[in-house]
């Protein structure tokens, strides 16, 4: 039991960082550290298992501070209980270029920050997947090797925010019950009292959604400790509401939004030094709190001794797919399969939609893979996510591998990024392309990480017909090639999709999205190639020499590329066609290699059932785009191509205009 003076010493320090710290970057949010310091405190010295030594252990609680801005709450911590590398140079650097301490916690700067947050709400729903993984996990490898608790601070722009309802109504339909939620309830946002935007009652909100529910004084070690304690008793997930001063500590401004964003000034500081009895200099922690903080680190090393001793007792076989999973390492024999599959189809050349091809592909993957993840956002039938291998994920049941993730697209895509973050598996969902709207802002922080996440988004053009232009993707496939770090793959045909699932599982540090179609599309890879062309980019599908005309195209397009070339081809024009599955990868090939790609056909032509934006990078200003300048209609896909110009005659006489 560590007693309130000694307590209040060592949150004390975190309030000393934080305010220091922001007040040298003079940028940054004090007011959230100071405020929260005390749950910090009662969580990390006495209740989060973790070994700053061994961060990471695979049994380790996790930690998320989904609200972002008071990272130096988190950075704080990581000194102060012993990373080594969380210097205390590293917190004078903070919000600095090429420092590890960042405005917002990043993933991958440095040991212990379990996800990059910022956008508020992320967070949460990266903890609800952490929760699912560690469930699964569990329930696949035992207790001995997976229990341990998500923790995650919020705020109130993170329950403000809509995704935080998609997520805890999934962690709370799923009984999560080793996931626990301290709300900072300090009743101040940026723009001053909570009650200026919100009124909402959020004990009966998460009550609602089958969550155990407690309040307590967020500065009495004493109420969140039972609060902690009480949680691990839940037969569900645990919201603790921690009523809290902004800036506690700093007397003038304290319990306003004066602390939230903004450093406290030379003598607010030294006002809280004298308030706080705080005597040290900036930067510096007394000996005594410091070696208090530094036990704490240590504290669960019995506990991660005892379980390195039972992951070495366990059986070798389950101990190597332990080990192999938690590395992120595929099996042997994924590639070879992956290349059986493609001998069987260059034997067959079936037509079918993009969307049936990867569930073809699906079915060998998930057939040797056991850490493939896989779901939908409602959408199995659609997206043909769901493999012979799969039986679903219930409340009381975690042996299956499918997860119904309902209608929430946005905290599907959040919950995939923390079930990758968590390690062990390898989350694909599916869900329609023109919905990839309503989950970009996690693809995007999936990309910044650099994690293996897949999205399966299907009906990905007007080819999705009747449903009309809500529905048809038109500038989707545009804007999310233009996140960085994110591989979009459009595959043309049952070849093409194997090769991009193979490349997709094979990057562990890059986030991938399949396009795929609804409509049936002819097969244009008819001969078996042992090499990964997808893995190029872009490649000649059609070659000729001396090419007047070259065609690029994509997807579904592709097909009336060869279809157009053919027609050239009979009346004497020389063409060629490449096709284009991935972009990003193409602009990542050699100069040597994209320059005999683009070509020096007087002609260019690019195809695809979406904006031009892109294109110009192969065709050039003037060359010719055959596509949509608008958005879609309701009516038969076929129809649709034709009214909109998307035809093997309209690529004909494009080229016939332009030579």
């Amino acid at each position: 039991m560590t007693s309130p003076e000694k307590h209040n010493r060592m949150a004390n320090a975190i309030r000393f960082l934080a305010m220091d710290a922001v007040e040298k970057a003079n940028s940054g949010h004090p007011g959230l550290p100071m405020g929260a310091a005390d749950v910090a405190t009662v969580l990390f010295s006495r209740y989060l298992k973790f070994d700053p030594k061994n961060p990471l252990w695979a049994d380790r609680d996790r930690f998320v501070l989904s609200a972002g801005h008071g990272s130096m709450l988190l950075y704080s911590l990581l000194y102060l209980t012993g990373y080594e590398d969380m210097t205390i140079e590293d917190i004078k650097q903070f919000r600095q270029l090429g420092s590890k301490t960042a405005g917002h916690p990043e993933y991958g700067h440095a040991s212990g920050i379990e996800t990059t947050t910022g956008p508020l709400g992320q967070g949460i729903a990266n903890a609800v997947g952490m929760a699912i993984a560690e469930r699964k996990l569990a329930t696949e490898f035992g207790a001995d090797l997976q229990n341990h608790h998500t923790y995650v601070l919020v705020g109130d722009g993170c329950l403000m925010e809509g995704i935080s309802q998609e997520a805890i109504a999934m962690a709370g339909h799923l009984k999560l019950n080793k996931l626990v939620v301290f709300w900072d309830d300090n009743k101040i946002t940026i723009d001053g009292a909570v009650s200026l935007s919100d009124s909402t009652d959020q004990i009966a909100r998460f009550k609602s959604v089958h969550w155990n529910t407690i309040e307590v004084d967020g500065h009495n070690p004493d109420e969140i400790a039972a609060a902690i304690e009480a949680s691990h008793k839940s037969d569900r997930p645990t919201f603790i509401a921690c009523r809290t001063i902004i800036g506690f500590g700093a007397p003038n401004k304290q319990g306003t939004h004066k602390v939230h964003g903004n450093p406290l000034g030379a003598e607010e500081i030294a006002a809280a030094r004298k308030a706080l009895n705080w005597e040290s200099e900036a930067f510096a922690i007394p000996a005594d709190v410091l070696d208090a903080w530094r036990l704490s680190g240590l504290r669960s090393t019995k506990a991660r001794k005892e379980w390195e001793e039972r992951l070495a007792a366990t059986a070798s076989e389950k101990r190597a797919e332990f080990v192999r999973r938690f590395a992120g390492d595929l099996p042997g024999g994924f590639d070879s399969a992956i290349d059986a599959f493609k001998k069987k189809v260059a034997a067959n050349n079936p037509t079918v939609a993009t969307r049936k091809a990867s569930e073809d592909v699906l079915e060998v993957i998930n057939g040797l893979l056991p850490e493939t993840f896989g779901g939908s956002a409602d959408l199995t039938p659609s997206n043909n996510t769901k493999t012979s291998q799969m039986t679903s994920i219930t409340p009381t049941d975690f042996s299956g591998r499918y997860m119904h993730y309902g209608i929430r697209e946005h905290a599907t895509a959040a919950a995939m990024n923390g079930i990758a973050l968590h390690g062990g598996l390898i989350p694909y969902s599916g869900g329609f392309l023109i919905f990839s709207d309503y989950c970009r802002p996690s693809v995007r922080l999936a990309a910044l990480m650099g994690i293996r996440v897949v999205h399966v988004w299907t009906h990905d053009s007007i080819g999705v017909g009747e449903d009309g232009p809500t529905h048809q993707p038109v500038e989707h496939v545009a804007s999310l090639r233009a996140i960085p770090n994110l591989m979009l793959f459009r595959p043309a045909d049952e070849t093409e999709t194997a090769e991009c699932w193979q490349i997709a599982l094979n990057e562990k540090h890059r986030p991938s999205c399949l396009a795929l179609t609804r409509q049936n599309l002819m097969p244009v890879r008819l001969e078996y190639e042992e090499k990964n062309l997808c893995a190029q980019g872009a490649y000649e599908l059609v070659s000729s020499s001396d090419a007047k005309v070259s065609i690029f195209a994509s997807g579904s397009e592709v097909e009336i590329a060869v279809k157009a070339a053919q027609a050239l081809e009979a009346k004497g024009i020389a063409t060629r066609v490449v096709s284009v599955p991935c972009v990003e990868l193409f602009f990542e090939q050699s100069d040597d290699y994209r320059e005999a790609i683009i070509g020096h056909s007087p002609v260019k032509i690019a195809v695809e059932a979406a904006v031009r934006q892109g294109w110009d990078a192969f065709i050039g200003n003037d060359g010719a785009f055959i596509g949509m300048k608008s958005f879609g209609a309701s009516g038969p896909a076929k129809e649709l191509y034709k009214h909109f110009g998307i035809t093997v005659e309209a690529v004909v006489a494009a080229a016939e205009a332009k030579l």
